[in-house]
């Protein structure tokens, strides 16, 4: 078991068997929805990320050929698009979004997305 060498490191420790992270102090990176910090993005890691998201309201639409993402909404209101359905979306709404699904988020929204296998910025398409 070892501890990061940089206690301000968004991966506060690296145990054998688990990882911890202070999600809100990973920085933010752009994505097709607005920002994005994305927890466990780390080499060795290709099981599962967590990402706290921002949505903008130009979100675009956008699916994976690989991964399952699970939303759980944690502010806002509006739509969520799942290949061209408009779901109403508010605080707890929680979405598994197989591969394959045309998704994104219609309004300005904060949520926690699992990627699962972990977030590969090649698996991210667009019509």
């Amino acid at each position: 078991m070892s501890t990061a060498a940089d206690p301000t490191s968004p991966l506060v420790h690296r145990g054998a068997r688990h990882l911890r992270t202070q999600l809100d102090a990973v920085p933010p990176v752009p994505c097709p929805c607005g920002s994005a910090r994305r927890g466990f993005a780390v080499p060795g890691n290709d099981l599962a990320t967590i990402h706290l998201v921002d949505i903008s309201a130009d979100a675009r639409t956008h699916y994976h050929r690989r991964m399952t993402e699970i939303y759980l909404v944690l502010e806002g209101e509006g739509f969520i698009e799942l290949d061209g359905e408009r779901v109403p979306a508010r605080p707890m709404l929680s979405v598994m979004i197989q591969p394959g699904c045309r998704h994104r988020l219609v309004g300005r929204f904060r949520i926690v997305n699992v990627a699962i296998p972990a977030f590969d910025p090649a698996d991210e398409w667009f019509d």
